[in-house]
């Protein structure tokens, strides 16, 4: 976001639903403009973000906004911005969503002032947002939209993440089906979101490790003249190593980038905690921020001889005799040195955290390498898993050992499968290396269409053992019910009982000589059962149907005959003077009249 003025913000000032002052414009962006505003019911400073009407005016957007917000304030980490409250400004119509305000600056600024970071502060930055994400993939929630901007770095030095769940409540409105805004800034999205739409715990894996790839390096790895452009390097090349772009960054730090932004998800880290745990594995290995150092010269002293002194054969035999003995001494060393000194036999570092084994090798001459980390159930994370050479073998010194830290038990996290189809859900399960139950579990459901899946047994967002049985639970569609029978019932009684089992009513008013005005006098359907939430047609007499006598005194027989049948009487014509001008004397029932539809008249003509 780019910061603005408040001249450019209308609703300054604005009390939105009674309750937050919209004091000034904190930044604007392409989907809300977000103020610092006072919450004036508890008497403090929040940040009010008012979507753009364009968003507001879309009901699908509304609804799951409300619902992605409750999603995200149930995340717990100190790491996420809080969420206290959503809703629409009654007056405006605007969707808004009530945070807690961060006094600091995005993390796009400090880019931009400062330009790349040292490894170890890039690592410090990425941590806590790697946190954040964690929680929020423990929750069943994937947040598709990390950027800098929505990394905010506050005045007090804490880091926290924003925007979790707006990207997935503008990635289903309409307004992506009508204009094809693309979620997640182009430079941040993995190839399944730029292929198929598409994001899961692994997505965040992806942006996240090309965040970390642009604090080394000072820009993100792809550029171009165009957002299509961009997102089709993200779809067919490798993120290239930061190393190969910049120096000074640590083989382990480089590799891990590189897994975190494969295109293949199933070669990421499953997850956020797992990214997390393998970055936590290698700060050990970060070299710390350097210091000044001070380099003395140490010059050796000599004692020359005197003016025309030559040295004399006794100083020379000394000078012989000492050059013999540090030969020796030299060939001892050497021999010394080329045998049991220049090697050492390697501690045992397996059960120590890489910090810890790295001062046993260092303590020992060595150097230590930090090679791939592993699941292992009965091994806690963090601690050496596995050393090459092992414990007690003949090394050099100043070689080097390889450790392998255990990543812990191995645990994959049931993504959230609800809406999408059985196939679907079932490759995303696969993906994530769980198994699928071969019977689903069917329930009935008002919300999800029959045939798509409600959820898992277990639960989404529950860690699981790789090759743990997951049931999907497919829909069975809105349960039936019993279709109660109404004819007979004035329309508001028949009406609410309807509408209390859950159908939805339509009426149609018809005559009736038999049943009362107001009252039902059958239904379609009349009985059986019906789907919760289809339509019952009620038939409500409006009464009989009456029409007034027309007046077709001294017209043409023919043209009275016309008009009567016209208005749905039947003529019955008599001649009462033979030889007339055919035309109507009288009708019997008089004009005006008010007779049911399909009565006789007797039409009198002379």
């Amino acid at each position: 976001m780019e910061t603005a003025s408040d001249a450019a913000a209308p609703l300054t000032g604005r009390l939105l639903d009674d309750r937050y002052r919209l004091d000034r414009v904190l930044a604007r962006g392409g989907m809300a403009t977000v103020y610092v505003a006072t919450d004036t019911r508890l008497d403090r400073e929040v940040a009010v973000k008012v979507m753009h009407r364009a968003l507001a005016e879309d009901a699908d957007f509304v609804a799951r906004f409300a619902r992605e917000a409750r999603a995200a304030a149930r995340v717990q980490s100190p790491e996420v911005v809080l969420v206290h409250d959503q809703g629409t400004d009654r007056e405006t119509g605007l969707a808004y969503l009530v945070m807690e305000h961060v006094q600091g600056v995005n993390l796009r600024q400090v880019l931009q002032e400062r330009g790349a970071l040292t490894p170890a502060r890039a690592v410090s930055v990425i941590e806590p947002v790697l946190r954040a994400l964690a929680a929020a993939h423990a929750a069943g929630l994937v947040h598709r939209d990390i950027k800098p901007e929505n990394v905010l770095l506050a005045d007090d030095g804490r880091v926290k993440v924003a925007d979790f769940g707006l990207a997935r409540a503008i990635e289903t409105s309409n307004l992506t089906q009508t204009t094809g805004l693309l979620i997640g800034t182009v430079a941040y999205l993995a190839p399944e979101q730029v292929e198929t739409g598409t994001a899961d715990a692994r997505s965040d894996v992806y942006a996240t490790g090309v965040l970390l790839w642009e604090l080394l390096v000072g820009h993100p790895p792809y550029e171009g003249e165009s957002p299509l452009s961009v997102a089709y390097r993200h779809v067919h090349e490798d993120v290239p190593a930061p190393s190969t772009v910049v120096g000074g960054v640590p083989v382990a730090l480089d590799e891990l980038v590189v897994r975190a932004t494969r295109r293949d998800p199933a070669a990421r880290p499953p997850d956020a905690g797992a990214f997390l745990a393998q970055l936590q594995a290698l700060k050990g290995d970060l070299p710390a921020a350097p210091v000044g150092t001070q380099t003395t010269l140490l010059v050796p002293r000599r004692t020359p001889p005197g003016d025309g002194e030559k040295p004399t054969r006794r100083r020379r035999g000394r000078r012989g005799l000492v050059l013999v003995l540090v030969l020796a001494l030299l060939a001892l060393g050497g021999g010394f040195y080329l045998g049991s000194y220049r090697y050492t036999k390697t501690p045992s570092v397996l059960s120590k955290t890489l910090a810890q084994a790295t001062a046993a090798l260092k303590a020992e001459g060595l150097d230590v390498r930090h090679g791939d980390d592993r699941y292992d159930e009965s091994t806690p994370k963090g601690v050496v898993l596995r050393q090459e050479p092992g414990p007690g073998a003949r090394v050099r010194k100043g070689g080097t050992v390889t450790v392998h830290l255990s990543l812990g038990p191995d645990r994959r996290v049931v993504p959230r499968v609800t809406g999408k189809d059985v196939a679907a859900a079932r490759e995303a399960l696969v993906g994530v290396g769980l198994e699928v139950a071969d019977k689903s579990k069917g329930v009935y459901s008002d919300t999800v269409p029959k045939g798509k899946v409600v959820g898992t047994d277990p639960a989404a967002g529950q860690r699981l053992k790789p090759g743990t049985v997951v049931t999907l639970v497919v829909s069975k569609g809105k349960q039936p019910v019993e279709v109660p029978n109404v004819t007979g019932k004035k329309q508001d009684q028949a009406t609410n009982q309807l509408q209390d089992l859950g159908f939805v009513v339509d009426v149609q008013q018809v005559f009736s000589d038999t049943v009362p005005v107001g009252v039902v006098v059958d239904q379609t359907p009349s009985s059986g059962t019906a789907d919760k939430g289809s339509t019952v047609l009620l038939h409500v007499s409006k009464g009989p149907d009456i029409v007034a006598v027309p007046d077709v005194r001294g017209k043409p027989r023919a043209e009275g005959r016309r008009i009567l049948e016209a208005a749905g009487l039947v003529v019955d014509e008599r001649v009462v003077v033979q030889g007339g001008p055919g035309n109507v004397l009288q009708t019997d029932p008089k004009a005006g009249k008010r007779v049911k539809r399909g009565t006789t008249v007797i039409m009198y003509v002379y």
